[in-house]
């Protein structure tokens, strides 16, 4: 087994949007989207930091 720099930081995995059918639509707070909202804003800040710790990836995935 290969040690590489991801495997005690592995990429963040990003949040599923709930389904429609997961809201009641009965006003709740937080309701399932806003959990997935605050979920989603904070893997976008995520993975802005783990782009940053492993550039060499991110350039490997864009096809550099």
């Amino acid at each position: 087994m290969s040690d590489t720099p991801t495997d005690n930081d592995p990429r963040p995995i990003e949040p599923i949007e709930p389904d429609l059918n997961e809201c009641c639509g009965n006003g709740c707070c937080p309701c399932v989207f806003d959990t997935y909202a605050e979920a989603k804003r904070s893997w976008q800040q995520d993975i802005k930091a783990w782009e940053e710790r492993h550039p060499d990836l991110v350039k490997d995935a864009a096809g550099s």
